[in-house]
């Protein structure tokens, strides 16, 4: 018998041998395309920018001010829960963000007790000038959060100027979040 390929199988078992490096070869320059665009791969879209805040039904804490939005004044509306360890490490700038008087922070507690939320705000401190609750989720969904922690920036006229992802930190202060802020701030 003559094991030599025949001229017609040459071409296929090359092609099946050199396939899996020219799909993982686009799948790569498509990935280092995306590296050096330039783009902030953090960034989350939301098709709530420039739109109107929510008006979601919440609950309230005892002894808390119901959730609302600024009273004339910007707003960052921050949603966490006790059970959420990047909402415990975002807490103390939260406070310091609070003494800025330009502006007015609510709480939107997601999927948590009122008994956990309280004690996670006396142990760690309050920087809620307002708190709703949002035992099952649903405001979140109307907010179009994907997890906690996020933080908005709603304008003094009620739009949403501006979303964050993940926990605050002071290198976003000074980065599209704090110019977010700032501009917010602006009469």
């Amino acid at each position: 018998m003559n094991n030599t390929p025949s001229p017609q199988n040459v071409p296929r078992s090359k092609l099946v041998v050199f396939l899996p490096a020219l799909i993982f070869s686009v799948i790569a320059i498509v990935a280092l395309m995306q590296l050096m665009s330039g783009r902030d791969l953090a960034a989350v879209p939301s098709a709530l920018l420039g739109e109107p805040a929510p008006a979601a039904q919440l609950g309230t804490l005892q002894d808390f001010q119901p959730f609302a939005l600024g009273n004339g004044k910007p707003t960052i509306v921050n949603v966490w829960a006790s059970w959420c360890a990047p909402c415990r490490e975002e807490n103390a700038l939260l406070l310091e963000i609070n003494k800025d008087q330009r502006f007015q922070i609510a709480g939107i507690n997601y999927k948590d007790t009122a008994e956990n939320a309280i004690a996670f705000l006396n142990a760690l401190g309050n920087p809620f000038d307002t708190i709703g609750t949002d035992p099952n989720g649903r405001a979140a969904i109307e907010w179009g959060v994907y997890g906690v922690p996020e933080t908005f920036i709603v304008t003094r006229d009620g739009k949403i100027a501006y979303k964050h992802v993940g926990p605050l930190t002071s290198q976003d202060m000074t980065g599209a979040f704090g110019k977010a802020l700032e501009m917010a701030a602006k009469p």
